[in-house]
């Protein structure tokens, strides 16, 4: 059987400044990223890189270990955006989120890249496909060539008190800014007609409101 493995993992910011990236359209909900690995005064890091080859964020030393090892044994690593959350205490607050994070064998990398794509566009949705998965779940993932996923999915966890999602699912806006990134520059432009209209509208409706 072929070794893989799949969760969902907390990951850091360095910074309240830092972080604030999370927040923009160089992350949106669903993206893909590298994991960088190195070693920070003796302890495991693993740094996670935007499409944008920009770092925002990075997993505690014991994770970043075991994805150390996995990398060793030439399995592939990514992650994928899960979440984004704001803790306020201890002031003045930190920036936080979730990754799902896969790692699976090179030799089978295009029928798990297809895996890992069709997850991200769960996870934009606001769905988390449980991605633990069995022996026998790894073996559909080779068989039909990442064309499936698991049906049981896992639920957003339960936040402490003074602490809430900034992010986590796409938008419509999102939506708009990916087909800006692939190219598809009419799409681009009708997504963007359709928004204007749509404010538009409301301001609309609001004047209306405001003139009986």
């Amino acid at each position: 059987m072929q070794e893989y493995f799949g969760t969902y993992q907390r990951f850091e910011t360095v910074s309240k400044k830092d972080a604030g990236a999370l927040l923009g359209a160089d992350n949106i909900i669903g993206d893909q990223y590298q994991i960088q690995l190195e070693l920070v005064d003796g302890q495991h890091r693993g740094w996670l890189v935007n499409r944008f080859n920009a770092r925002i964020g990075f997993f505690d030393g014991e994770f970043s270990r075991k994805l150390s090892l996995l990398k060793a044994k030439g399995l592939t690593l990514t992650a994928i955006l899960s979440f984004v959350a704001f803790t306020e205490n201890p002031e003045p607050g930190h920036y936080w989120g979730e990754m799902a994070v896969i790692a699976y064998p090179a030799v089978e990398g295009e029928a798990f890249q297809k895996f890992a794509d069709a997850v991200a566009k769960k996870i934009g949705e606001g769905v988390h496909p449980n991605i633990t998965l069995t022996p026998d779940g790894v073996q559909q993932v080779i068989d039909a060539q990442g064309a499936w996923l698991p049906e049981k999915n896992i639920p957003y966890p339960t936040l402490d008190k003074g602490t809430v999602f900034l992010k986590k699912r796409r938008s419509l806006m999102d939506g708009v800014v990916e087909q800006g990134r692939k190219g598809n520059i009419g799409c681009y432009i009708i997504s963007w007609a359709v928004l204007l209209g749509l404010v538009a509208l409301i301001i609309w409706g609001f004047v209306s409101c405001g003139a009986q």
